[in-house]
């Protein structure tokens, strides 16, 4: 049976008011301190968006949700997804609340100079000289990023974010909160249940992020082996499909012709005339049509590439957006939440070959890799250090996972499982793509029964594989 009401008396609400554009929702900020550590010093607004129970009498409570990221918006979500992609049962039970997590949106963002991100190098250093440029870039770009966000940038990390929906559970006027975490949002929930765990009436994750995981190698390889399988998954996909754009012929040899191709500088940018794609950029791109999966959109993407005539591309530069800062706060969040610091060039090329080993197709996982280039040259010290998850006041959570999910592979999802001691299932889809939830009437009906009536799962439960794109 669902619960009753759990609302309580609050000393700090939050004025809400109408969101712009969205009058049917509400909008509001929570002013936070900062540093935790120091709550008299300077503070900054989190921002937060309100859907209520769209049947009050049978209201079962508040709902907080992060679609992940880092970098995510829980606001746009609330606002331009939530009813999308959260079923009619649970709005209508629930007062679904996102917030923007500080550096993210609305909640005083990490902002950083665009000339300065336009210039990034390779995260591909083919020797010590590039190592140290990468380093000493990574160095420049984080003070920049520091100058123009202020003292915030410093706590940027997940931990922090842990305690900011804390004090939005408490200014909520709520005993209890259930919560949605997907993806990176898996993590702030996790953290959340090992410190806040008495707070919680029920927790549904999906992609699961295991904040374990201390070597290096192990995040990049099997990261890497993720992105190969749903590489995999995709070209079994194009053999049996006629609606693929490379249906009938040999993938794999088209796929590594093109970004042989690429490392040549021979393959031209469809968006952005003037300018050559290399085979990272490439590579990212179709592994973010993964995560649907959108196979039809990655076929399309590569055979339009393959199609190419080699020519000489005009010389040509960006386009202009007019703005000197952009936000950019993925860095700031992954960098202080991770401690991964390859020291030099030669730690740098054995895990890169390492993980290339375990994706010759993908080459790695491409935002993996990135991410952690983009941590080389920051301090050792990070304000959120990896460690196994201790859970021992939060209720029993339920865990949901794709067995091809590109980005997080199921391994990390069967390993935090492990950690909780009992305190959480694991249910497995059985198909392909980063979302979970809403992919099928079993994995919707699995969440929902588990989010209004606290109905778990049975550990181990498994959903079929449901889209077309997953099983024909």
């Amino acid at each position: 049976m669902a619960e009753a009401d759990t609302r309580t008396t609050s000393p700090t609400a939050i004025d809400w008011k109408p969101c712009p554009d969205h009058e049917t929702a509400e909008c509001g900020t929570l002013r936070l301190p900062v540093d935790r550590s120091r709550p008299e010093g300077e503070t900054f607004d989190l921002a937060v968006a309100r859907r209520k129970a769209t049947d009050p009498d049978r209201r079962v409570g508040v709902l907080l949700v992060n679609p992940g990221g880092p970098g995510d918006s829980g606001v746009n979500y609330t606002l331009t997804r939530a009813e999308a992609q959260l079923s009619a049962e649970l709005r209508s039970r629930f007062d679904v609340v996102g917030f923007d997590p500080r550096g993210v949106g609305g909640s005083r963002p990490v902002m950083c100079s665009k000339k300065l991100l336009d210039a990034r190098p390779s995260v591909y250093p083919r020797d010590q000289g590039e190592f140290e440029r990468l380093a000493a870039y990574n160095r420049e770009l984080r003070e920049d990023c520091r100058r123009h966000t202020g003292p915030l940038f410093d706590h940027a990390d997940t931990l922090s974010v842990v305690h900011d929906m804390e004090a939005l559970r408490k200014a909520l006027g709520e005993r209890r909160i259930s919560f949605f975490g997907h993806s990176y949002g898996t993590l702030i929930g996790e953290q959340y249940a090992e410190l806040y765990g008495d707070r919680i009436r029920a927790m549904s994750l999906t992609a699961n992020v295991d904040h374990s995981i201390t070597g290096t190698r192990e995040f990049l390889v099997s990261s890497a082996t993720s992105a190969e399988d749903s590489w995999r998954q995709f070209v079994k996909w194009c053999d049996r499909a006629r609606s693929c754009a490379l249906h009938g012929r040999d993938v794999p040899a088209v796929w590594d012709g093109l970004l042989e191709r690429a490392d040549r500088g021979g393959i031209r940018d469809p968006e952005q005339p003037g300018r050559t794609l290399d085979a990272s950029e490439i590579a990212l791109r179709v592994f973010k049509m993964f995560y649907g999966p959108d196979w039809a959109e990655a076929a399309t993407f590569v055979a339009r590439l393959d199609a190419q005539r080699p020519e000489t591309p005009a010389p040509g530069e960006p386009p202009e957006t007019g703005q000197p800062l952009k936000a950019e706060p993925f860095a700031a969040v992954f960098c202080q939440d991770w401690r991964f610091r390859p020291r030099d060039h030669r730690e740098f090329a054995r895990l890169t070959a390492a993980e290339r080993q375990a994706a010759p197709h993908m080459r790695g996982s491409p935002r993996v890799h990135a991410a952690l280039a983009g941590c080389v040259g920051w301090p050792e010290r990070v304000n959120n250090p990896q460690h196994d998850l201790r859970l021992s006041k939060a209720p029993k959570l339920l865990m949901m996972h794709s067995r091809h999910d590109p980005a997080n592979p199921l391994s990390w999802a069967a390993e935090v499982r492990r950690q909780t001691r009992g305190r959480a299932v694991l249910l497995t889809y059985e198909g392909a793509g980063h979302r979970v939830y809403d992919r099928s009437d079993c994995t919707r009906d699995a969440m929902d029964g588990y989010l209004v009536a606290l109905k778990v799962p049975h550990d181990g439960s498994t959903c079929a594989a449901a889209d077309p794109a997953d099983g024909d």
